[in-house]
């Protein structure tokens, strides 16, 4: 660091994304990409002509993309926020509502604690129960923002929506922001709720479900005057976060949404198999409604199991806190990838 750095910044533990190594080939399961590429209309969409419109700026109010959301989910344009990833709308979301504090698991999102630090808010994490399952009852009528994702990561597991409702209703006068990132993957979304209360926010992501990892888009909905809020912000930082591709890739891929539903579709039909393997070879995995599953083995630890499966060419993510130190995370690709993967796993336990 230079000797200009602000000093509030020393400490700051910044968060780490799944490794990218460039020196071979890896089937990569450890950053939670789709396996499928986007929709034709995308790729054929961002053609010449969109192209040569980069010397112009792109739309600030993303007016075009707005309305293909908002009549996606059944809502009004006024309820929608985009930007350059979820990310942006969970740095944002901490900014605005953690004056009071913050409340969210121990083991969940890894930015949450770094949003936190960066923006001096005092949090309290919340262990989760012993199945790895969040306890509804800790949210129960707080005074902090409260932030849950929903599938939860890296778990993949999700809390019933009459527990996420109780949690809202109980908290009336403090911002509850529901992340749901991976809820298109079998998950149920809080999105409903938006319309009964006006005071929770759900965040999702083109990242995943949407095959546009590399686009960067995000987007929100929720009650009109918290996206008032995020307005303030973006407004007063970055008023173009959305780029002018990015805003076209995401109005074609809700276009095309079927070709994603089915994408999905043939994820779980993958998680499944995959599950079923493991189980089958002695792994404790979790019940994931996500896009990715948890997995633990007796026979082998955590970390040796990650470091043997990245010398065979496939990637996982590992984590190194004690208690879940013997798990990795495991991303569903295609079911080319995944039995590569069953068959690496069955050599490492059998010694080969």
């Amino acid at each position: 660091m230079s000797k200009f750095l602000n000093d509030k910044y020393l400490s700051l533990e910044r968060y780490v994304p799944g490794e990218q190594p460039q020196d071979k080939k890896y089937i990569k399961l450890n950053t939670n990409e789709s396996p499928f590429p986007p929709s034709p209309k995308v790729i054929e969409g961002l053609n010449k002509e969109e192209k040569e419109k980069l010397c112009l700026y792109c739309d600030p109010e993303c007016k075009g993309l707005k309305k293909a959301l908002a009549d996606l989910y059944g809502v009004k344009a006024e309820n929608v926020f985009l930007s350059n990833g979820s990310d942006d709308i969970l740095n944002f979301a901490f900014m605005v509502w953690g004056k009071d504090g913050a409340i969210f698991p121990d083991i969940t999102y890894g930015f949450y604690t770094v949003f936190c630090d960066l923006h001096g808010v005092k949090y309290t994490q919340y262990p989760l129960k012993d199945d790895f399952s969040i306890n509804a009852d800790d949210y129960i009528g707080k005074k902090e923002f409260a932030v849950i994702a929903n599938p939860n990561a890296p778990t993949g597991m999700t809390m019933e929506m009459s527990d996420i409702e109780k949690i809202v209703a109980s908290n009336p006068d403090r911002v509850v922001l529901i992340d749901e990132a991976y809820v298109d993957f079998g998950g149920e979304s809080a999105l409903p709720l938006t319309e009964k209360y006006d005071n929770i926010l759900v965040c999702q992501t083109f990242s995943k479900s949407r095959s546009l990892a590399g686009a960067r888009l995000g987007f929100a909905i929720g009650n009109k005057a918290l996206i008032e809020d995020l307005d303030l912000i973006k407004y007063s930082t970055n008023p173009y976060n959305v780029n002018r591709l990015t805003q076209k890739a995401g109005e074609y891929a809700v276009e095309e949404n079927e070709y994603y539903v089915n994408n999905c579709k043939k994820i779980v039909e993958n998680r499944e198999y995959t599950q079923r393997e493991l189980e089958r070879l002695g792994f404790r995995v979790l019940d994931s409604k996500a896009n990715f599953i948890f997995v633990k083995s007796d026979k082998i630890s955590g970390g040796d199991l990650y470091t043997a499966l990245k010398d065979r060419g496939v990637l996982v993510r590992h984590f190194t806190r004690e208690r879940i130190k013997d798990y990795n995370r495991v991303t569903i690709g295609s079911r080319e990838q995944m039995e590569k993967f069953i068959g690496c796993v069955t050599d490492i336990l059998k010694g080969e």
